[in-house]
C-alpha cells in the first residue's frame, strides 16, 4: 500500500558517515546516500548554506534529497559540513573561513567523489555554498552545478569567467522573493556566463521552505533526465521516518542579519 513521502520520510538507500580529508590538514564530517540495489546515475556534491547562521549539511532540502534521491531518482548525495560547522552528524575541523580556506573544502569533496568512481558529479550550491561552487567548484572532474538561491556575495567576475570559458552547465534556481538576489537581477549577473540557466520560482523565498519537492524535480531534470518528474509524493515499500526535531531551530540557514540559535559556530578571526 503507497504512503505519502513526507518532510521526515527516509526512503531506501545504503547510507555511511564518511570523512573528508583536506589539503590543509583538516577532517570534515558527511555522508554518502547511494541507491540499494543499483550504481548511480549521477552524484550530487552538497554544498551548504553559510554555517555561522545555521546552515550545515542537513538543512532541509539536502536532507529531504539524501533521503529520497537515491530511490526515486538514482542519485547519489555526497553532503558534509564545511570546517567548524556542526550538525547531528558532528562536527568538521578547522573554523569557519569566509569563502577563503573553504577551496579546500570543495576539492576534498570532489577528489572524494572521483576517488569512489561515483558518476557524473554535479554540485549543489545554496546561498554560501553558491559561492562556494562558483569560485572553487569548476574542476576537471565535475560536470556542472547547479544553483540555489545564488547571492553572488563572495564570488566575483573572474569566478564566473571561467565557468564562462569551461562550457560546464551551470543553472540557478532564483526565489522570485529572494532576499538577495531576484531572477531579472540575477539574469543580468549571469549574462557573463552563455550556458548559464537561470530559472525564477515563483513565489520562493530563499529558504526554499515549502518549496523543497520544486527544487528536487528542478535538481533531478538536469542530472538525471531519464528520471521521471515530477518526482513522486507517495512510495510502495518500506519507509523510515527521520527525526526533523533536532534542526527545528536551525532550518532559517543562510546569512540572515541575526544568527539563529543551535550547536556552537566556531567563527572567523
Amino acid at each position: 500500500m503507497s504512503a505519502s513521502i513526507r518532510a521526515s520520510s527516509i526512503l531506501p538507500g545504503r547510507r555511511e558517515d564518511i570523512e573528508l580529508h583536506t589539503a590543509d590538514g583538516l577532517c570534515l564530517v558527511g555522508e554518502l546516500a547511494l541507491p540499494v540495489d543499483r550504481p548511480p546515475v549521477a552524484t550530487l556534491v552538497c554544498l551548504h548554506p553559510l554555517p555561522t547562521h545555521g546552515g550545515m549539511m542537513d538543512s532541509h532540502v539536502f536532507r529531504k534529497a539524501a533521503w529520497r534521491l537515491p530511490a526515486l531518482a538514482e542519485v547519489a548525495v555526497l553532503r558534509f559540513n564545511t570546517r567548524g560547522t556542526s550538525s547531528v552528524r558532528g562536527t568538521s575541523e578547522g573554523t569557519f573561513d569566509s569563502a577563503v580556506g573553504e577551496r579546500f573544502d570543495v576539492a576534498a569533496a570532489i577528489e572524494y567523489a572521483e576517488f569512489h568512481e561515483l558518476p557524473n558529479i554535479w554540485l549543489l550550491g545554496w546561498s554560501f555554498g553558491t559561492d562556494l561552487a562558483l569560485k572553487y567548484g569548476c574542476d576537471p572532474a565535475v560536470t556542472g552545478a547547479i544553483l540555489l538561491s545564488p547571492p553572488l556575495r563572495f564570488s566575483e567576475p573572474p569566478d564566473l569567467t571561467q565557468w564562462a570559458e569551461s562550457g560546464k552547465p551551470l543553472t540557478a534556481l532564483v526565489p522570485e522573493f529572494d532576499d538577495y538576489l531576484r531572477p531579472e537581477q540575477a539574469r543580468e549577473r549571469f549574462a557573463a556566463v552563455p550556458q548559464a540557466e537561470v530559472v525564477g520560482v515563483p513565489g520562493a523565498k530563499h529558504l526554499w521552505v515549502g518549496d523543497a519537492e520544486t527544487v528536487l524535480d528542478e535538481v533531478v531534470r538536469r542530472v538525471n533526465p531519464a528520471a521521471s518528474v515530477p518526482l513522486p509524493t507517495t512510495w510502495d515499500g518500506p519507509m523510515e521516518t527521520g527525526d526533523a526535531s533536532a534542526y527545528a531551530d536551525r532550518t532559517v540557514a543562510a546569512f540572515s542579519d541575526t544568527p539563529v540559535p543551535g550547536p556552537q559556530q566556531r567563527q572567523a578571526d
